[in-house]
């Protein structure tokens, strides 16, 4: 019996934003955190002649707040990665993660005068995209319906409260899950690209 590295992207994703937090939360090594925030354009952090800026843009999905904020997160992260790895490959999978963390850094910063950092964004590209799973191509299931009532009703319904939590970055990594999920269901190259990634990294 051996240990394997069975979800690259899943656990290199979870160090990397355990390591961050520790940095932030744990050891509190002041100006770490700013890294890995987005903030509104134009402010001092978000110059577009910072080159830090469109780090910004991506790296804020590897900031967490305090480690309920990360356990929280990653509690979901952990349980649906492997399973979407295993159907999508890590390289894909990374991709999306990029994407959804792209787009709602953009958004946040534009139109929004909070600060963004977390991952909650790609729990909820996550989620909607596990809706997904063994659907035929060209089919929406009930059940991704189901959740998309449930969790981005839910988040539409806590906009009206005021908790720090942004809502904003929840359904739009849900959008961003649904769309990739409806996208690439059906494809059955799928399942042999990420046998061949997971195999690769396997330890």
């Amino acid at each position: 019996m051996r240990i394997t590295y069975n979800a690259p992207f899943t656990l290199t994703y979870t160090l990397v934003c355990f390591i961050v937090v520790l940095l932030t939360t744990g050891l509190e090594i002041p100006g770490v955190l700013s890294f890995f925030t987005v903030y509104p354009f134009n402010t001092p952090y978000m110059q577009l002649v910072d080159p830090l800026t469109y780090l910004r843009l991506f790296s804020h999905a590897m900031g967490h707040a305090n480690w309920m904020h990360f356990l929280g997160n990653f509690s979901y992260i952990l349980l649906i990665g492997p399973i979407l790895e295993e159907k999508y490959g890590s390289k894909l999978l990374l991709e999306m993660s990029f994407i959804t963390a792209l787009i709602t850094g953009i958004l946040n910063a534009s139109f929004f005068n909070n600060a963004l950092l977390g991952a909650s964004g790609i729990v909820f590209m996550l989620i909607l995209l596990a809706s997904f799973t063994n659907v035929r191509s060209g089919v929406i299931p009930l059940t991704f319906i189901l959740i998309t009532a449930l969790y981005i009703g839910q988040e539409i319904y806590q906009i009206t409260k005021s908790d720090n939590v942004s809502q904003f970055a929840h359904i739009l990594g849900g959008i961003c899950g649904g769309i990739f999920g409806y996208v690439f269901s059906g494809n059955k190259t799928l399942k042999k690209s990420s046998n061949q990634d997971t195999g690769a990294l396997g330890v």
